[in-house]
């Protein structure tokens, strides 16, 4: 099966713009996503973040589908242990009834944001995100239709009904979440853009330990942060925006978004700061559209995956249109590459 490329938004905030641009830019994102022909599109969950825009990925997606046709829409994703999942079952349910076909339900166990904030969207309450894992057998229960006789709630449906249910993925950076994700015998997102270590080794045993629920099947995907133009040059200049904002997010430093080029080539960095850009060049691929593809598809092997989705955040919006597109490009032309090869063969 030939590799699939998809993308995640986070809506980042540059510097010196604002939270309505930045989801403008999403919208507009989506659509060019759409045109280049990428699998599906995905937009994050982040609380109490003054840097990033996407703060209820359920009500972006049904912004997006608004403005899309084809594309597959979905969250990467929803921090369920905020919520009740019968709440979410709904909301998936009435964006599937809206797009039919054309949703995802992507789900994870972060907090996506500082303590002070799950507190406030838990009334004041601890979080406990062990309730993870029967949280999505609840998802699952009430996406299908499938309450038990004996269960209290038997006869209850999650509205509205509709004829096919959005699938659930499970999101994560963690040997727990690849575990849980085949115990659940459901698709697997691991976020190799949160953690470069160790992900390859959670990704084989996701499809060693894999249980198939109703026929289902062990599926792959990375997301990875990408920048891509037409010269190693211009893609590093642009890169070092990304690098600045995770450095400081590391460390904890206050921001004001995505720091120009400029800004961020003229840092001056501390001995403990160049190893850090340096470790969070892991996460990462820079350069050329085929330096970038040729290293996706290396990762993408890697860690046996199916699909590959891209994740960019760069001061001018013009330059995170361009990584995408040059990456599309790159993508069309081997595949033509390929059928060439096979139809003279």
């Amino acid at each position: 099966m030939a590799l699939k490329y998809s993308l995640l938004d986070q809506s980042p905030i540059s510097e010196g713009s604002t939270p309505q641009e930045a989801l403008k830019h999403t919208a507009i994102l989506a659509q060019q996503a759409e045109n280049w022909g990428y699998t599906r599109f995905w937009v994050s969950e982040h609380h109490d973040a003054t840097t990033l825009a996407g703060s209820s990925p359920e009500v972006l997606i049904a912004h997006l589908g608004a403005v899309t046709q084809t594309i597959r829409l979905g969250s990467g994703g929803v921090m369920l242990p905020h919520y009740a999942a019968f709440k979410i079952a709904e909301n998936f349910k009435l964006l599937e009834a809206l797009y039919p076909g054309r949703i995802d339900a992507g789900m994870g166990r972060a907090p996506g944001g500082m303590p002070r904030a799950s507190y406030a969207l838990n009334e004041g309450k601890k979080r406990d995100s062990s309730l993870f894992p029967k949280q999505i057998d609840e998802l699952c229960m009430y996406l299908n239709d499938a309450i038990p006789e004996d269960h209290p709630y038997f006869g209850m449906k999650a509205t509205p009904v509709t004829v096919n249910t959005p699938p659930i993925w499970i999101l994560g950076s963690s040997e727990n979440s690849a575990r849980l994700a085949a115990e659940k015998g459901l698709p697997y997102m691991f976020a190799h853009f949160i953690n470069g270590e160790g992900g390859q080794n959670f990704t084989k045993e996701y499809r060693k330990q894999f249980k198939s629920i109703d026929g289902s099947k062990p599926y792959v995907g990375i997301a990875i942060f990408v920048v891509c133009q037409e010269t190693p040059e211009l893609a590093e200049w642009i890169a070092s925006s990304l690098d600045l904002s995770l450095s400081m997010s590391a460390q904890g430093m206050p921001s004001n978004g995505t720091p120009p080029p400029e800004k961020a080539s003229a840092y001056p960095y501390s001995k403990f700061e160049k190893q850090l850009v340096a470790e969070n060049r892991r996460r990462m691929v820079v350069g050329t559209s085929q330096h970038v593809v040729d290293q996706l598809e290396t990762v993408a092997s890697e860690y046996e995956a199916d699909e590959v989705m891209l994740v960019s955040a760069t001061y001018d919006f013009k330059d995170k249109l361009k990584t995408f597109e040059l990456i599309a490009e790159e993508m069309k032309r081997r595949r033509q590459t390929d059928i060439s090869l096979f139809t003279d063969s």
